[in-house]
């Protein structure tokens, strides 16, 4: 039997190495954050045990958000924001220790707040320079992790071109095995002898998942060697969303479409709301004032227009718009989309739905908790239970809360779909912002609302 050579990175994993910076960039940090109060080194012991806890509580935190799991196919944009969550949590918990054990007189709240943010500039500081060394190494060939390729040969094309398409995560291909439809004995012992041979860190058994059942042979004839062995089930022909690999009831389960929101992100995503939801609020309260105004000088019926839609998980919530159409009433419950000069819209209701000021009523609903200031927009439920059929993965849409803005918004698909191209790409936009939130990825998708998308040419 031969064994798989060992990287640098197998040799000092980030597991190490990285627990050891963050708490050494808690104690700089708080040795330069006292410099800067107090204009000495010479910390009270006060301090040196306040810093002690903070470094440890930064690993304890890191740990539970697996901060220290492999960097070679994690985003520089991800790590820095799971850092500046961990960074916030402990803020929090380091505030309310404080606070609870009534030391606030014992402690300067600037050495606390200078402590924390360099200290978070060091630790991402040396994440970004870190990350940036191994993708360069890793695309002038160096630091790569060689890997065994088994499986049909157009499945395997296909890993290969991804592999060149992403050199950063440092991967090369150290031999093939192309399966036939059937894998005898002989197959099996040749692919363990071919692997041994190959010096490989990892073997990627590649097959779609009508060819499930060779995998446990091919696993069974791995048994003896070192390296690494990975399952890359082909699910071209399905609609992936957030998925991921968990256990449940004691089994292993491929999530193949899950909501993002759960446990820790799921309380970030709602403080984002409520944070941003309620300063916007006060902010546009006095235009808000104005419009309705407005509305009811120049047109007999209601400020607001309800209407239910379909908000997280599909449950039906009352939306609230600013009334921009004559009120009218619409046969057998069937809903018309707005079009290019619906004589149905007023004229100060065109100019609200140009400028999305119809919009701003909905932040009673983020801080009621049903909807988000981004996420998809809510369709009326005649729209739903339309496409629904027609376009495919159309009700995952539902599975976060509807949103005032997206991502399918910012980039130009709001308005009329008056075709299912239309629709499908709004869905498609709609998906992906799921499969990639990120808090920063919301600021964004606000910024560029605030930026180019109060006005736009497609509102009708």
């Amino acid at each position: 039997m031969k064994i798989a050579p060992i990287s640098f990175a197998d040799r000092y994993p980030a597991q190490l190495i990285v627990p050891v910076f963050d708490m050494l960039s808690i104690l700089v940090g708080g040795l330069l954050a006292y410099w800067l109060r107090f204009g000495t080194f010479q910390l009270h012991e006060r301090y040196w045990l306040a810093m002690i806890i903070m470094a440890l509580l930064v690993v304890l935190l890191n740990t539970m958000q697996r901060g220290y799991s492999s960097w070679r196919i994690k985003r520089l944009p991800g790590l820095i924001a799971r850092l500046g969550l961990t960074w916030f949590i402990l803020a929090v918990i380091a505030t309310s220790l404080i606070y609870f054990a009534h030391a606030a007189e014992r402690f300067s709240r600037l050495w606390i707040g200078y402590t924390l943010v360099s200290s978070f500039i060091m630790a991402g500081g040396a994440r970004v320079l870190a990350q940036l060394l191994l993708r360069q190494a890793r695309r002038q060939g160096r630091a790569r992790r060689p890997v065994f390729l088994v499986g049909p040969g157009e499945q395997l094309i296909r890993v290969a071109q991804g592999m060149r398409k992403y050199p950063a995560e440092g991967y090369s291909i150290a031999g093939v095995e192309r399966l036939a439809a059937e894998l005898d004995e002989e197959a099996i012992e040749r692919l363990s002898r071919r692997v041994v041979e190959s010096d490989a860190c990892e073997v990627w058994i590649c097959v779609p998942l009508e060819l499930g059942a060779v995998v446990r042979s091919i696993f069974y004839a791995l048994r003896n060697h070192t390296a690494e062995v990975r399952f890359l089930p082909d699910f071209r022909d399905m609609h992936l969303l957030n998925h991921s690999m968990s256990e449940v009831a004691g089994h292993l389960a491929v999530d193949l479409s899950v909501t993002p929101f759960n446990g820790i992100t799921r309380i970030v995503k709602r403080l984002e709301d409520l944070v941003l939801g309620s300063i916007i609020s006060i902010l546009i309260l006095p235009v808000c004032l104005v419009i309705a105004i407005a509305i009811k000088l120049t047109s007999p019926g209601p400020v607001l227009f309800k209407q239910y839609r379909l908000g997280n998980n599909g449950q039906h919530f009352k939306v609230y718009k600013f009334r921009s159409m004559e009120v009218h009433k619409e046969a057998n419950g069937q809903v018309t989309q707005a079009c290019r000069g619906d004589p149905r819209i007023t004229r100060l209701g065109a100019f609200l739905r140009r400028t999305s000021l119809d919009e701003l009523p909905q932040f009673y609903n983020v801080l009621q908790g049903r909807m988000s200031i981004v996420g998809p927009r809510p369709h009326a439920l005649a729209h739903n239970e339309y496409y629904k059929d027609m376009v495919e993965s159309y009700m995952k849409r539902h599975k976060v809360k509807p949103g005032i803005t997206g991502w399918a918004q910012v980039n130009g698909l709001r308005g009329e779909t008056d075709t299912i191209e239309k629709m499908e790409r709004r869905v498609e936009h709609d998906l992906w912002y799921i499969d990639n939130w990120s808090i920063w990825l919301d600021l964004r998708i606000i910024a560029l609302t605030i930026y180019k998308g109060f006005v736009n040419p497609n509102a009708y």
